[in-house]
């Protein structure tokens, strides 16, 4: 295995289609264009294995939940003795707007539970990951508590702005794999 692309999210029926799942959402746009299926449990994941740009790539759908997420990246990680640089994670960003992509090379948790704990995972006491993310804006509440906004789902006028940025971060996903993070920058950030 070349790369691990790491899609964040809960699992369960009842987190379907909310805003915390739009990396599980990737990676089914992912597996609908490739025709591969993410259904085998390995590294307390659902796994798929895609070809990008000749290099093998194994897919994750953590399934510990996302405060959780850590633990399946390690065991990933650990296993195909991978460097943190070829380790590209899929998250959701309420600090973006709806539909807007950042993508990083490194960088914080910026706040989010999920980050936090593969950074924590990764063996290092730095606050840092030097793994690259592609953060997917999801908006934040005007009023309201933030859990039941990103364990909401996007309202009817809010899905096909999430349907379009859940196929741009595949995209991207696919173009950091491919040309590396400058080349995904310059063309989704």
């Amino acid at each position: 295995m070349d790369w691990l692309l790491v899609c964040l999210g809960n699992p369960g029926k009842e987190y379907e289609l909310t805003r915390h799942n739009i990396g599980f959402m990737a990676a089914d746009e992912l597996a609908r264009r490739e025709q591969i299926k993410i259904n085998k449990l390995r590294f307390r994941s659902l796994t798929g294995e895609l070809r990008v740009g000749g290099q093998q790539v194994l897919v994750l759908k953590p399934q510990t939940y996302m405060n959780l997420s850590g633990e399946a990246v390690k065991l990933a990680k650990d296993f195909y003795r991978l460097p943190q640089e070829h380790i590209l994670v899929i998250s959701d960003d309420v600090a973006l707007p709806l539909g807007k992509l950042r993508i990083r090379a490194n960088g914080t948790a910026g706040g989010h539970n999920g980050l936090k704990n593969i950074i924590a995972h990764m063996g290092t006491s730095q606050l840092v990951g030097q793994f690259p993310r592609i953060r997917v804006g999801v908006g934040a509440p005007e009023h309201g508590d933030m859990i039941d906004w990103v364990i909401g789902r996007f309202s009817q006028s809010e899905r096909k702005v999430a349907e379009e940025a859940v196929g741009k971060a595949a995209d991207a996903a696919v173009c950091v794999i491919e040309k590396g993070v400058q080349a995904a920058q310059n063309l989704y950030n």
